[in-house]
Parts: C-alpha cells; structure tokens; sequence
C-alpha cells in the first residue's frame, strides 16, 4: 500500500497543515473530529492538495520538503490555486 502527502487548510485559523498517511480519508476524518488536540482550534479542515508516494520514505523527504518550505510557499511553488490567509 503506497503513501500520501497533504496538505489541509483551515479558514478559520487561515493555517494549514501537512502530513502524510496510509489512509487519506480516515485521517482527514481524524483532524476534524478533533483527535490531534494540536489541531482542534482550525476544525473544519479541508483538503487542498495531496500526493500519492511509492514509500513512506519517499512520503517522508516530500512532507519534511514541505514543512522547511512551509505548506503555503510550497503550494505557490508549485502554482496550486488555494485560499491565501489573511
């Protein structure tokens, strides 16, 4: 089973958050019914971006190239269209 790398943006914290995970949706659930006490303040999430990797090794380097970047510089990088924050 492969890996995927995200990216989640909150409108209500105007944050966003990636991770990477086996299991897309479960994990999105997860965030939303606030089981990352971390996360609970930008409930609802939403999904922006994501990737499917081969490893986790390969998820691993891609989500920590995303986090020394930052998730909304990274995005830009890449041309993606996602809400700005304020």
């Amino acid at each position: 089973m492969g890996f995927i790398v995200y990216i989640l943006f909150s409108e209500r914290t105007k944050r966003y958050y990636s991770g990477q995970t086996q299991n897309l949706e479960n994990k999105l659930n997860e965030h939303n019914r606030g089981e990352t006490p971390s996360l609970k303040s930008g409930i609802p999430w939403t999904l922006v971006w994501s990737h499917s990797c081969a490893s986790r090794s390969e998820a691993m380097q891609l989500e920590n190239k995303i986090k020394k970047r930052g998730a909304g510089r990274f995005l830009d990088d890449i041309g993606h269209p996602v809400s700005r924050g304020a």
